[in-house]
C-alpha cells in the first residue's frame, strides 16, 4: 500500500496557517534553497500575489508578462538562471485537478554551466502538487491564502459570490472547463457551478436579476437550490423545477434568475439541457463559429409550477463550448456602442488556440478594451468547455 510521503504528512500535521511556512522549511533542508515564496492568482488573474501576513511586502507580480506568470500560464516548470550568481529560480505551478491556483518559486544554487538536475526538479513539483491540495483544504479554516488573492478588497456581494464557486477551471480525461466573472471584485448576479460524477457532468451559468446584495442573495438561493436537487438525484427537469419553486416562493415572481443547465453524459456525448432564458451558448466545431440556438423556457422563479422540459444535443470530440452573459453582449463603449456579435465571434475565433483555463480570462480582457476603463454597468460571465471524449478503452 502506497503511503503518504514525508512531505504530505508534514503538511496533513500543520496548523491550516502555516503549510506554506512547513513547506518552505521542508524545501530549504533537502535542496539549500536561498529563498522559497508562494504566490497565488488574485481574483481578476491577472496578478501573482504572495502569500504572508498583511500588508504584502514584496509586489504582485503580472501573470502576463513574467517568469511566474509564465509557469502560470503554461502550467510547467519555468526556470530562469542567474549565471553570474550561480543561482537558479524554478517557478512551478501550484494546481490541483486543473484549478488553477498560484506559482511555487524556489532559487537554488547551481554551479558554473550546471543544469538544474532532473531528480531536484521532480521533487520541486511533487512538493507543488502537495502544497495545492493542502491550501485548498486549509481554506476551510483560516482566510491567510484568500487574503492573499485580493490586489484590492471585494464588495460583500463579490465575497459571496466567490465563496459560492467551485473553482475557477477544473480537468478531467474527458473535459476541461474554465470560467471567470468580471468585475471581479464587484460582481454581483452572474455565477457558475460544477460537479461531476463517474459518467456525468452538471453545469450551470446563471445570472441574477438586480444589483449588488440583493443579485448575491438571489443567485445564491438559487444555486444551493439546484445543488439540493442534484445531491438527491434528481433528473435535470427535477432540478431546474425544484429551484423555480425555491425562487418563487422567496420572492412571488418579482425577481428571477436566468440559467442554463447541463447534463454531460462522459461515455457518449450526448447532452441534457435546460435554456431557462439563459445565457447564450456558442460552439467552435471544426474551426467554425456558431451560436446554438436552444428552446428559451421561463426563466427560474418567474412563474410558479413552471414545467421544464429538457432538450438534447450531441458533442464530439474537440467541441468547444462557450458560455457567455448578458454583460458581455449588452457592454457599451464609452460612444454607447454595444459590443457586437461580430467582436465577440472574433474574440472567440482568436483563443481558438488557448487552453479552455485561459480563454475567459483573455476575452474578458478583449471585452474591457471595448468598454474602457469605467465602471461596468453589469457583471459579465464566459464558461469555455473543452470536449475531448472518453477514450474506448477507459471503462
Amino acid at each position: 500500500m502506497d503511503r503518504p510521503s514525508a512531505v504530505e504528512r508534514s503538511l496533513r500535521e500543520a496548523a491550516p496557517h502555516r503549510i506554506f511556512d512547513v513547506m518552505r522549511s521542508l524545501i530549504e533542508r533537502r535542496h539549500h534553497a536561498r529563498t522559497v515564496e508562494l504566490l497565488l492568482a488574485d481574483y481578476a488573474m491577472t496578478r501573482l500575489q504572495p502569500v504572508g501576513v498583511l500588508p504584502h511586502t514584496r509586489p504582485p507580480v503580472s501573470v502576463h508578462d513574467s517568469a511566474p506568470g509564465r509557469a502560470f500560464g503554461a502550467q510547467e516548470p519555468h526556470c530562469v538562471y542567474d549565471r553570474s550568481a550561480s543561482e537558479v529560480t524554478v517557478y512551478l505551478p501550484v494546481s490541483v485537478r486543473g484549478d488553477r491556483l498560484g506559482v511555487l518559486g524556489v532559487a537554488l544554487r547551481v554551479g558554473a554551466g550546471e543544469e538544474l538536475d532532473a531528480e531536484v526538479l521532480e521533487d520541486l513539483r511533487q512538493c507543488a502538487d502537495a502544497l495545492a491540495h493542502e491550501v485548498v483544504v486549509a481554506e476551510r479554516d483560516t482566510d491567510l491564502f484568500l487574503q492573499a488573492r485580493r490586489a484590492e478588497r471585494l464588495t460583500l456581494a463579490a465575497e459571496m459570490q466567490w465563496q459560492l464557486l467551485p473553482g475557477r477551471s477544473c480537468a478531467r480525461p474527458e473535459y476541461s472547463l474554465g470560467a471567470q466573472l468580471e468585475p471581479a471584485y464587484a460582481i454581483f448576479g452572474d455565477c457558475f457551478d460544477w460537479s461531476a460524477s463517474a459518467d456525468d457532468l452538471y453545469v450551470t451559468v446563471s445570472n441574477g436579476m438586480g444589483e449588488g446584495i440583493d443579485a448575491a442573495l438571489l443567485t445564491n438561493l438559487a444555486v444551493n437550490a439546484l445543488r439540493n436537487a442534484r445531491r438527491a438525484g434528481l433528473s435535470l427537469g427535477d432540478q431546474a423545477y425544484l429551484a423555480d419553486q425555491a425562487v418563487y416562493g422567496q420572492y412571488g415572481g418579482e425577481r428571477y434568475l436566468s440559467t442554463l443547465l447541463f447534463r454531460f453524459h462522459l461515455p457518449t456525448g450526448n447532452v441534457e439541457i435546460i435554456d431557462a432564458g439563459s445565457p447564450r451558448v456558442w460552439r467552435v466545431r471544426r474551426g467554425a463559429v456558431e451560436q446554438v440556438e436552444l428552446e428559451a423556457q421561463m426563466p427560474l422563479g418567474m412563474f410558479e409550477d413552471t414545467a421544464y422540459v429538457p432538450q438534447h444535443f450531441r458533442v464530439e470530440p474537440g467541441d468547444r463550448l462557450l458560455f457567455i452573459s448578458d454583460g458581455v453582449y449588452d457592454a457599451l463603449s464609452p460612444g454607447g456602442e454595444k459590443y457586437s456579435l461580430r467582436a465577440l465571434a472574433a474574440s472567440i475565433n482568436s483563443t481558438r488556440l488557448l487552453p479552455a483555463a485561459q480563454v475567459p480570462r483573455v476575452m474578458l480582457q478583449e471585452l474591457l478594451g471595448h468598454r474602457g476603463s469605467g465602471p461596468a454597468a453589469d457583471d459579465s460571465l464566459v464558461m469555455c468547455l473543452d470536449w475531448h471524449g472518453r477514450s474506448p478503452e477507459r471503462p
